[in-house]
């Protein structure tokens, strides 16, 4: 059986004989796809009538179709499309909750070959070790990914939060130096500090730059482009509109399309796309990306939805393939290994419908989906997954005793209240009046509020617990917990009453992690999480049918912001509020705050 990882094809050092041979009929190739339009990223041009000659998992030559007269194995592609696997450039693996092995199973059902992953999540939970058991399982999975160095953890001071893992300078530049598949570092999300000349962010910059790395960002507001790009920041998929775009542009920076379903926080694509069809800039240096997608979304939402996203914006279906392939791979330097059909590089090929959808994927010239399924091939190699260490199904560590809900006013306060808007990204700072009540109940209902508590999950303090009120979630009744806080991954519990919001929390530690929603007393949905609080170990359809699930239960609670949106609530680096485990945090200034203060 063939060994399905990137490593499953030999170098191009290896094979340029071979492939010469071969692209000049002095030897047989091992398959040619024939009878198609060839979409190619190099010239944006669609091609007819063509053949690939594929040897050794990669492609030797182009050819017209019918070129090929010998007794090699055909394909016939019947009129259809074929172009280069699909390189996401920017995402994060466990927000998908599942491992790397299950996470190679939607992207290639989705046409994707080749993933630049950033591991903050579990670096926050578990320091290097968890960074290094992600490479581990993306080598065993059949999927070319490679790593951006997790570069921000924890995302803020120890005094604003408490995180699991702490990645120095010196840890980072450990990684770079022990793991080729560490190409760049990851988003550098604490802006402010970088703009502000930081000693440690500065330091965690110079580790990329003095190995010839470049260095991903995350930056809100034109105000910061220009120190920020002067930091060596070389691309951010956070551009959201037109105007930040091109200022991004226009300072050397490459950009990222951020697409994502609509009803979530990361589909920014339709705005900074305007820089390009509006304001005129040139498309050489943006690609497009998926950033975040839970099990669900990732399946009916992949790259190959963002690529005909930027088609629907205004980009031809040439222009829009390449931005989705072929310019992530040029912005991390392995253009002339994927993102082409140019002769040498390697096999990782689909064949796409009139509609740009795929309907096959070859990874490295083998076959691993036909016609939108999974071949045989492919689920022996997604059946044998990586297990990770046992300490990562061991991370949910939390007091005997813990109180969720804060203490009744008894006189007239001003409460420092967090309201949520859609798409759920930034979060407003409410000063809300209460009047002396006999119960919260009476607020809740008055001023639309419910309880927000983050609970410490890492076993580092004496157990620290932060409270806090949520305006305009409209959650009425019941309970639900998060083990996925970005990024220190506290849990995070809203609800209306204490005994459902500790029924919520004690089932995120009897299974060591997850998403639940809780009523009555019982947990109605649940997607367990056990490796690290943020995975399953199980393979990506099923996770997906838990947390479509979860969905149904999410929106009969009333709650207004989507579950990826509610994991963003402690996320103290983007305005105005948050809630960590060290309590209210005010954003930018990155104060502490009291939840209330006398009237």
């Amino acid at each position: 059986m063939t060994r399905l990882t990137r490593f499953s094809v030999s170098p191009l050092s290896d094979m340029t004989r071979r492939l010469a041979d071969v692209a000049s009929s002095r030897a047989e190739p091992d398959l040619v796809i024939t009878g198609a339009r060839a979409l190619s990223t190099y010239s944006e041009r669609m091609l007819d009538n063509r053949e690939l000659w594929i040897a050794g998992g990669r492609i030797a030559a182009m050819k017209p179709a019918g070129s090929y007269k010998g007794a090699a194995k055909r394909y016939d592609a019947k009129g259809g499309i074929i172009a280069p696997g699909l390189v996401d450039p920017h995402l994060h693996i466990e927000s998908s909750m599942v491992t790397a092995c299950a996470y190679a199973e939607a992207a290639l059902l989705n046409g994707t070959t080749t993933i630049f992953c950033d591991s903050h999540e579990i670096g926050n939970v578990m320091d290097v070790a968890g960074v290094e058991a992600m490479l581990e399982d993306a080598r065993q999975a059949p999927l070319s990914i490679f790593l951006t160095v997790p570069s921000t953890v924890p995302a803020t001071s120890p005094e604003m939060e408490t995180a699991g893992g702490d990645l120095t300078p010196e840890k980072i530049a450990a990684i770079f130096d022990n793991w080729p598949e560490a190409m760049a570092l990851g988003e550098k999300m604490d802006f402010v500090p970088v703009a502000m000349s930081d000693e440690r962010s500065h330091a965690i910059i110079a580790e990329s730059l003095k190995r010839g790395r470049p260095v991903s960002g995350h930056v809100y507001g034109r105000d910061f482009v220009a120190a920020y790009a002067a930091a060596g920041v070389t691309d951010t998929h956070e551009a959201i509109d037109r105007e930040i775009a091109n200022d991004l542009l226009e300072a050397g920076v490459w950009i990222f399309l951020r697409g994502g379903p609509p009803t979530t926080p990361w589909h920014s694509l339709p705005e900074a796309i305007k820089a390009i069809t509006e304001l005129g800039a040139s498309h050489k240096r943006v690609a497009v990306c998926t950033d975040d997608r839970d099990a669900d979304d990732l399946l009916l939402f992949g790259q190959d939805w963002v690529t005909r996203q930027a088609v629907k914006a205004g980009m031809t279906r040439e222009q829009a393939w390449a931005m989705g392939s072929l310019h992530g791979a040029t912005r991390f330097g392995i253009g002339d290994e994927v993102g082409g059909l140019g002769g040498g590089r390697r096999a990782d090929i689909v064949l796409l419908d009139d509609e740009l959808k795929p309907v096959n994927t070859w990874y490295g010239g083998e076959l691993v989906v036909e016609d939108r399924k999974v071949t045989p091939l492919l689920d022996d190699a997604l059946s044998s997954p990586y297990r990770y260490p046992e300490a990562a199904y061991h991370t949910v560590k939390l007091p005997e005793q813990v109180k969720l809900t804060p203490e009744l006013p008894t006189e007239k306060v001003i409460a420092h209240c967090i309201r949520t808007e859609l798409p759920g990204i930034t979060l407003v700072h409410d000063r809300i009046e209460l009047e002396p009540a006999n119960d919260w109940q009476t607020h809740f209902e008055r001023h639309n509020l419910c309880f927000v508590t983050v609970v410490e999950r890492h076993g580092k303090s004496a157990g620290n617990v932060a409270h806090g009120l949520l305006s305009n979630f409209s959650l009425k009744k019941g309970a639900i917990a998060s083990s996925v806080g970005h990024d220190s991954h506290n849990i995070i519990v809203a609800g209306t009453d204490e005994a459902d919001m500790q029924v919520a929390l004690r089932a995120l530690e009897k299974t060591q992690g997850g998403v639940c929603v809780v009523d009555d007393g019982k947990v109605t949905a649940m997607v367990e999480l056990p490796i690290s609080g943020l995975l399953s170990d199980k393979r990506i359809h099923a996770v997906a049918d838990e947390v479509k699930a979860l969905k149904v239960e999410w929106e009969k609670a009333g709650c207004t912001i989507p579950y990826m949106g509610f994991n963003l609530i402690p996320l103290s680096v983007i305005p105005d509020i948050r809630i960590t485990d060290k309590g209210l945090v005010l954003v930018p200034e990155m104060e502490i705050e009291a939840l209330f203060e006398p009237a």
